[in-house]
């Protein structure tokens, strides 16, 4: 699979309308002592719930997921492994989701979640997920909000390697097209060079100047509107990454 999975405009509009219906779901508040059952109270958890011990681990990194999750009650640890150490990313409470792109993109768990305490869940697949959400607008509204600042921090993100090194960037943005479509099979070159130009929010000409760069070295070829890949190993060492 590709080293990199970028998120466009084209993925962006897929996640907001994707969750343009979805509303916060209430749970009541339990008195001490006197806890109700969560199932009798939320038709909701009696479909799609679960109730997870202190410790247990909902996913792991880089394993491949059908779900995404809501927090009801309880908090969940999300943690990453960096240099064969585990380090804790977030702590995530009530209302707060995660997990969301397995089911958008079908992409390998980029972290690994641990219920703290003891945690009730709304876990989703895509189907039930759409089924949910079609009934529910006020849970939408705030998982359109919460993604929209998650994609402003990764565009943020991305504009600051963008500016660092533009020219491994395109590459990448290129490679990442190829691998989508096929490595034998020709991307149109007018609407890639625009594409990779909106995503990364750098000038046409300057995507322009390095396809061109490219087809001289003969990592890519150049046969009027086609854009074909010669060199997959080429075009790999001009991103930066290992292959």
């Amino acid at each position: 699979m590709p080293p990199y999975t970028r998120i466009g405009a084209g993925e962006l509009f897929r996640l907001l309308q994707f969750s343009k219906t979805l509303r916060f779901c209430v749970v009541r508040r339990y008195n001490a002592g006197q806890r109700k059952t969560i199932v009798a109270d939320n038709p909701l958890f009696e479909k799609y719930g679960q109730t997870l011990r202190d410790g247990t681990v909902i996913f792991k990194e880089n394993e491949v997921g059908d779900k995404m999750y809501i927090i009801q009650n309880g908090a969940v640890r999300i943690n990453k492994t960096i240099d064969g150490r585990e380090h804790k990313l977030a702590e995530l409470g009530k209302s707060e989701f995660f997990g969301e792109m397995a089911i958008v993109s079908n992409t390998p768990r980029s972290a690994t979640a641990v219920a703290v305490g003891t945690v009730e869940l709304l876990a989703f697949d895509r189907a039930g997920f759409e089924a949910m959400i079609g009934k529910n607008t006020k849970i939408a509204m705030s998982v359109i909000d919460k993604l929209s600042k998650r994609l402003q921090n990764a565009n943020a993100q991305i504009q600051t390697l963008v500016r660092s090194n533009q020219r491994s960037m395109i590459a990448l943005n290129l490679y990442n097209s190829f691998s989508e479509k096929g490595a034998d099979a020709a991307l149109t070159l007018d609407s890639t060079v625009e594409s990779i130009a909106l995503d990364l929010q750098c000038p046409r000409d300057s995507v322009m100047e390095v396809v061109q760069g490219l087809d001289q070295s003969g990592i890519c070829k150049v046969e009027g509107n086609a854009l074909r890949l010669k060199d997959k190993r080429a075009l790999v060492m001009q991103t930066g990454i290992s292959g």
